[in-house]
C-alpha cells in the first residue's frame, strides 16, 4: 500500500493518475480496512492531513502522511466532502493542505468518501438518522424493562453513560430532516409512532426548529417519562407557542390531566366558542391575557393599542367579563389552554 502510494505521488499524467486513485482505494476496501486506517492511507497518498468526522458519534479522525496520529489544530479544510449513506450526510471528509487543492483532490476525496461511508454501513451502528420505529417504541416504552432499553440505546448508537432527550414532533417536514437541523451535533434518531415523530437526541437546539413545526420536549432523565412529558408538552403547544419544554409547563401541565368532557363542561370554554369564528379575535385574547398590558399586546399584534382597546372591550362583552381584572384574564388564559388540549386550536 504505501509503495503504491509513492508512485501516485510521482506520476504526471492526471488521467492515469485518477485511475490510480480509483484502484487505490479498491485495494483498501478489499483489505477490510478501519477508519483510522483510511485516513492514515489517504494522509500518506495525499501527502498531508486527512480527516474522517462522523456526525452520529463526534468522532473525528485525522492522520498525518507520515502515519502519526495529527494531533496539531487543524488547517482549513481543502475541499471538504461530504459522507453519504443511504442519502443522508453522516459525515465529512477532508485534507488540510497549506497550498492550493491539488489536481487529484477532488476524486480522492470522493473515494474517500464512498469507502468510510462502506466501512460505516458494514460495522455499524447504522449512522443515518431514521430509526427502527421498534427499537424507538422499546426505548420509551414504559413498560419495559431496563435492560432491554439500554439493550436498544446501543443498538441505536447511544453510549449508556449518555442522557437522552426525547422530542414529540408534529408536522408535516419530513423527521429526518428536522432531527438533523435541531440535533446538528448529533448524535441523533428518529422514527415515527403513533401519529407523533419522535426524537432521540443527546442535544437539542431548541432556536432551530423550522417554521411550522410543533414539539414538545420532555425534561426527565428516564426515556420512558420523558415520552409521556413530551406528548403532553406537545398539547399545549400553538401558534404562538409551537415548541414547549415540559419542564417550562411547571403547575400549568396538570391541565393536561383534566377529563375531556370535564374540560368541554366549563362555562369559559364554552364562551370561547362565540369568539372562536374569528381567530383575530383568539389571537388578541391570547395575546393581551399573555402580556396584561394592552401596550404590550399592541405590539405583539402588529396594530394600535387604541385598536386592541376596542376589540378587548368587545370580547370582554361577548364574554360577559371584565378583562381589565387580573382575574377574568387568569380564568380565560386557563379556557384558552384547556381548549388547546382539547385539540379545537
Amino acid at each position: 500500500m504505501e509503495a503504491l502510494a509513492v508512485r501516485l505521488s510521482h506520476l504526471d499524467s492526471q488521467a492515469e493518475g485518477a485511475v490510480r486513485v480509483v484502484m487505490f482505494y479498491d485495494t483498501l476496501m478489499r483489505r477490510r480496512v478501519d477508519l483510522p486506517a483510511l485516513a492514515r492511507a489517504s494522509a500518506g497518498l495525499a501527502g498531508c492531513v486527512a480527516g474522517i468526522r462522523l456526525h452520529g458519534t463526534g468522532r473525528v479522525i485525522r492522520f498525518r502522511p507520515d502515519g502519526g496520529e495529527a494531533s496539531a489544530p487543524a488547517l482549513q479544510p481543502s475541499m471538504p466532502a461530504p459522507i453519504l449513506l443511504d442519502e443522508e450526510e453522516i459525515g465529512s471528509v477532508w485534507l488540510e493542505r497549506d497550498a492550493s487543492p491539488g489536481p487529484l483532490d477532488a476524486l480522492l476525496l470522493d473515494r474517500l468518501a464512498l469507502a468510510v461511508a462502506s466501512v460505516v454501513e458494514r460495522y455499524g451502528p447504522a449512522s443515518t438518522t431514521m430509526a427502527d420505529p421498534a427499537l424507538v417504541e422499546l426505548v420509551v416504552s414504559a413498560d419495559g424493562d431496563e435492560a432491554a432499553r439500554a439493550r436498544a440505546l446501543r443498538l441505536l448508537g447511544f453510549a449508556p453513560d449518555v442522557a437522552v432527550r426525547v422530542v414529540a414532533v408534529r408536522s408535516s417536514l419530513p423527521l429526518d430532516r428536522i432531527a438533523r437541523l435541531v440535533c446538528p451535533a448529533r448524535p441523533v434518531k428518529a422514527a415515527p409512532l403513533a401519529e407523533v415523530g419522535v426524537l432521540l437526541a443527546t442535544t437539542v437546539e431548541v432556536a432551530r426548529f423550522p417554521s411550522g413545526v410543533r414539539a414538545g420536549i420532555g425534561a426527565a432523565r428516564s426515556p420512558g417519562r420523558a415520552w409521556r412529558e413530551a406528548r403532553v408538552a406537545l398539547r399545549f403547544t400553538g401558534p404562538a407557542e409551537p415548541v414547549i419544554g415540559y419542564g417550562d409547563l411547571g403547575a400549568l401541565a396538570l391541565l393536561a390531566e383534566i377529563p375531556p368532557e370535564a374540560a368541554r363542561g366549563s362555562a369559559d370554554v364554552a364562551a370561547l366558542d362565540r369568539v372562536a369564528g374569528s381567530p383575530q379575535d383568539l389571537r388578541t385574547l391570547e395575546a393581551y391575557c399573555a402580556t396584561g398590558s394592552l401596550r404590550r399586546a399592541a405590539d405583539l399584534l402588529h396594530l394600535h393599542h387604541s385598536s386592541v382597546a376596542r376589540r378587548v372591550a368587545h370580547l370582554g362583552g361577548v364574554l360577559g367579563l371584565d378583562l381589565g381584572e387580573p382575574q377574568a384574564r387568569t380564568r380565560i388564559t386557563i379556557a384558552l389552554t384547556l381548549r388547546r388540549l382539547l385539540g379545537t386550536d
